[in-house]
């Protein structure tokens, strides 16, 4: 269908281009002074002390908990409903990935079931705050200190959100973000991984280039020096200048970016609210959602059609829709593993049956948004009990 409205497109503009060029154009392509000009940006914006530019949020969550040391043998506690990125860095040490329920209502990581999974083996928490909702920091810092393990949250969605008026990126052990194309901001692909604690951020910027000492990607400039040493065998997870290019212009805008999606969200919000037939997302008053994503969840016994007909009959409409997540603990990998079973973690079971991902971006019109709700309504009017 010529008249599609994706799913998500990227707002890149003349600076953005402009600022890549200039890299282009300067001789210096790789990580440099504009991937050191990002993370200063990024610190002082998320109120982070140190943050280290690497080239995926996959990489930022492996470099972190690395830094923190989960090493085999330990338990990282993770939530289900998240994508795979966020487990899989754990299995990267041989540690067990021990997934958790999420809350109905945020499908945020439940506190409740933190607590009930925690062992002496329990090396850290990772929350994520799904779709830009933060979690409860409060509570699961909490939880954490009591126990003394690690949090590292996962903060792909949420840039920018605020919990109770602070940043996320300022509240825990290390937060890391993702710049993938589809997030709030884009390098492309890209991440971040902010922290407070000045040997973690060593350790981190170290092991993301192969664990050579400090400050050895300039070492082919006028002030470096051929001579470096590797202090622990390390990653590849460096982010090149002209991510960080674009990077820079997009961080810039990122408040604007997030008022578009909040206003977009609020006429959501207005066009749906007399369905009965879904539930919608809401913002706690103590936060401020990033609204990364905006998932309506379908009341199934309302309706004679399912989640994946009411996505294939939004398709036909033109409408691009998408599904977040479908809960780890039910897939191959973490089934014949670790040995989960669908019924283990029930309500992100039933959420998953129900849950769709509209289009929710600042390169959209109004007139989109009221084209989506036009297209969801006709599908509950034809399609209600």
């Amino acid at each position: 269908m010529d008249n599609c409205l994706p799913f998500h497109v990227p707002d890149i503009g003349d600076e953005e281009v402009e600022s890549v060029v200039a890299v282009l154009r300067s001789g210096w392509l790789t990580t440099g002074a504009k991937a050191k000009e990002f993370e200063q940006e990024f610190a002082s914006m998320v109120g982070a002390r140190y943050a280290v530019a690497v080239n995926s949020c996959t990489a930022a969550l492996h470099l972190a908990l690395e830094a923190i040391g989960v090493r085999e043998g330990d338990e990282v506690i993770v939530p289900t409903m998240t994508f795979a990125a966020t487990a899989e860095v754990v299995a990267y040490f041989k540690a067990k990935p021990v997934l958790v329920d999420c809350t109905e209502e945020t499908l945020n990581i439940d506190p409740r079931a933190i607590e009930r999974a925690i062992t002496s083996k329990t090396k850290a928490i990772v929350p994520v705050h799904f779709a830009g909702h933060p979690c409860d920091m409060n509570q699961i810092l909490n939880i954490a200190r009591f126990h003394n393990v690690s949090v590292v949250e996962d903060a792909a969605h949420a840039l920018p959100a605020r919990y109770h008026g602070k940043m996320i990126g300022s509240i825990s052990d290390a937060t890391c973000f993702s710049f993938y194309a589809t997030k709030t901001i884009t390098t492309g692909e890209g991440g971040m991984v902010t922290t407070d604690n000045p040997e973690w951020a060593a350790r981190m910027r170290s092991m993301s280039l192969h664990g050579l000492s400090r400050d050895a990607w300039n070492r082919y400039t006028a002030q470096g020096s051929w001579g470096y040493e590797i202090v622990s065998p390390g990653f590849k997870y460096n982010l090149t200048d002209i991510a960080a290019a674009l990077g820079i212009p997009q961080l810039r805008k990122s408040d604007r970016f997030w008022k578009i999606r909040e206003r977009y969200a609020g006429l959501y919000r207005e066009g749906f609210s007399d369905l009965s037939e879904l539930i919608l997302p809401t913002a706690g008053d103590h936060v401020q959602h990033a609204w990364h994503l905006y998932v309506i969840q379908l009341r199934p016994e309302r309706l004679r059609i399912g989640r994946d007909m009411m996505i294939d009959l939004l398709k036909k409409e033109g409408i691009g829709c998408s599904v977040h997540f479908i809960p780890l603990h039910l897939h191959p990998y973490y089934r014949e593993t670790w040995g989960y079973r669908p019924a283990d973690l029930p309500v992100a079971g039933k959420v998953f049956e129900r849950i769709i991902s509209l289009p929710l971006y600042p390169k959209m019109t109004e007139a989109d948004v009221q084209r989506v709700i036009t297209a969801v309504r006709k599908l509950i009017k034809d399609y209600s009990l």
